[in-house]
């Protein structure tokens, strides 16, 4: 069900604000032809984040710097406007990071299961553990969009298929391991940040999907918690 398909640009809802109308979300913006000259709400924070001077005012080269990550994570409109969508992405990232190498220390996933795959949709990472033990992880995920989202709870791996194709969405979808219904992890062709999300499935990056089912097999446990940003 990983949606791979750039869509037009949707709230991410981390920081639950709206974007002028002057650049409203839920349009399909052709490909920008220039940046634009309008200095964002979010205008220091993304300069801080990207290592420009933090003033607060749009320069030709803040457009460019904010234009690129824009393109890179297919966020729409990619006129290098700093607006809610782009410093949600910039903010997420920042959040994951902080989470360093102890993914499970709230307790919220499962260390009675021996090995089981955790889905933290609220910080948009999963990661394997054994007991107490990490054993891979964590690594970010694109999981459901508003009105199709990853659902939570204790599942079981019960289908793989190491070449599997959406006959829904049309679309390529290696290294599917189904938990849950059409629900799967499996590598998908897209930044892991690209907004709004998935069909449902937990999107993986090409090498962590190889991971993943390098380590998992049928029956194990998957915990799927939290609330991803924008649903």
């Amino acid at each position: 069900m990983g949606d791979t398909r750039r869509r037009g640009a949707v709230a991410l809802g981390v920081t639950a604000l709206v974007a002028p109308l002057t650049l409203a979300l839920g349009t399909t913006p052709a490909q920008a032809a220039s940046c634009t000259t309008q200095t964002g709400p979010y205008q220091k924070k993304v300069e801080k984040f990207l290592g420009r001077p933090v003033d607060g005012k749009q320069s030709t080269a803040d457009c460019k710097a904010i234009r690129t990550f824009q393109t890179k994570h297919g966020i729409q409109p990619n006129i290098g406007y700093a607006g809610p969508v782009t410093w949600g992405v910039m903010d997420l990232m920042q959040k994951q990071k902080a989470v360093g190498k102890n993914p499970n220390k709230s307790g919220k996933c499962p260390i009675n299961k021996g090995r089981i795959a955790c889905v933290n949709l609220t910080l948009q990472l999963s990661w394997i553990q054994d007991g107490k033990k990490l054993v891979h992880g964590p690594v970010p995920v694109r999981t459901g969009r508003n009105g199709h989202e990853t659902r939570t709870g204790l599942k079981k791996i019960y289908w793989r298929n190491i070449d599997h194709h959406s006959t829904i969405y049309d679309v390529p979808m290696p290294y599917s391991q189904f938990f849950d219904g059409g629900q799967a992890f499996h590598s998908a062709g897209v930044s892991m940040w690209n907004p709004p999300g998935s069909h449902g499935c937990v999107n993986m990056t090409k090498t962590d999907a190889k991971k993943y089912w390098s380590l998992l097999k049928k029956g194990d446990d998957v915990y799927v918690y939290g609330r991803k940003p924008g649903t």
